[in-house]
């Protein structure tokens, strides 16, 4: 297969970091941007998840996993039925709570 060159404009340091990182792994940052563009050809687009690292994707992934728990809890029996009322009344207060921290905040 016929090679090609391709310029690729980066800041310097993240340059200087990708190249360090390659070295650790034992290949060239010519070898890591071919990986790349391998997977992402066979991927069909970039094969990972990019994101923005907000200050509250800690309390997100918190968030994420009580409600994991509480599932894993509910699918083996340990919580107690709730009626919709019940339900609406937790969501209730679980808001007018949300809303006193927030004009204490």
């Amino acid at each position: 297969m016929a090679q090609v060159s391709m310029t690729v404009r980066m800041d310097a340091e993240l340059k200087q970091m990708f190249d360090a990182l390659c070295r650790e792994i034992g290949m060239s940052a010519n070898t890591a941007m071919n990986v790349f563009a391998r997977q992402m050809v066979n991927f069909g687009g970039i094969p990972f998840e990019i994101k923005s690292k907000r200050k509250d994707d800690e309390v997100y992934e918190r968030g994420v996993q009580a409600f994991r728990n509480i599932r894993t809890m509910a699918e083996s029996g340990q919580l107690p039925d709730l009626s919709l009322d019940e339900i609406n009344e937790e969501i209730r207060l679980a808001r007018e709570e949300r809303k006193r921290k927030k004009v204490h905040a």
